[in-house]
C-alpha cells in the first residue's frame, strides 16, 4: 500500500495534501465521453478514479481524477483534448466524519463549497470526496483540527 500523504507545513501554515482534477472540454456528441474513458482503459499505470460530468447544449466538462496526475495530463495532450487543471482536497468519511459534518465544520468559517463529487474507490474502506472550496487552505486547516483524513495522490496511486 502507498505511503500516506502528510501535510506540508509552510512559511503561511499548513499546506493539506491535493490531487489533480482535470476539467476536460468535449463537444456534446455521442461517443465522446465514451472516447476520453477509453483513452484512459488503454494506459496501464493510469486510470480514473473519480468522474463527473457537466452537461450543456452543445459542450461538457467532464471533470475526473486520476492517480496518477502526470499520466492523465500526457494522455489527453497526446488525444488533443482541451483541459485545464486544479488541486482539490479528498477527504475520507470515518467513523464520526460525516459529510454533513463536514459541511457543518466548512460553513463555520464561511467557506464555500464550489463543487463536490465522490471518488469510485475507498483506498481504506471508507467513503471518499472530492472537493473544491474557496480557500483549499483553511478548509485543510479545519478540516484536520476536525480529525477529517485529507488524501493525496500518493494514497490513491495504487489501489483500485
Amino acid at each position: 500500500m502507498a505511503e500516506a500523504a502528510t501535510p506540508v507545513e509552510t512559511t503561511q501554515g499548513y499546506s493539506p495534501p491535493t490531487v489533480t482534477q482535470f476539467s476536460v472540454f468535449l463537444d456534446n456528441r455521442v461517443g465522446k465521453l465514451y472516447d476520453l474513458v477509453e483513452a484512459f482503459a488503454d494506459s496501464p499505470s493510469c486510470y480514473i478514479c473519480a468522474l463527473s460530468v457537466h452537461e450543456a447544449a452543445d459542450h461538457a466538462v467532464v471533470r475526473l481524477i486520476t492517480n496518477n496526475a502526470r499520466a492523465a495530463k500526457d494522455i489527453l495532450q497526446d488525444n488533443r483534448l482541451p483541459f485545464c487543471q486544479t488541486d482539490v482536497l479528498i477527504v475520507e468519511f470515518t467513523k464520526g466524519h460525516s459529510l454533513s459534518g463536514m459541511c457543518l465544520s466548512l460553513l463555520g468559517a464561511e467557506l464555500n463549497i464550489q463543487f463536490a463529487y465522490p471518488l469510485m474507490l475507498r483506498p481504506n474502506g471508507s467513503p471518499t470526496i472530492a472537493l473544491a472550496v474557496d480557500d483549499k487552505f483553511l478548509a485543510g486547516q479545519i478540516l484536520r483540527r476536525k480529525e477529517f483524513r485529507l488524501l493525496g495522490e500518493a494514497d490513491i496511486r495504487d489501489v483500485r
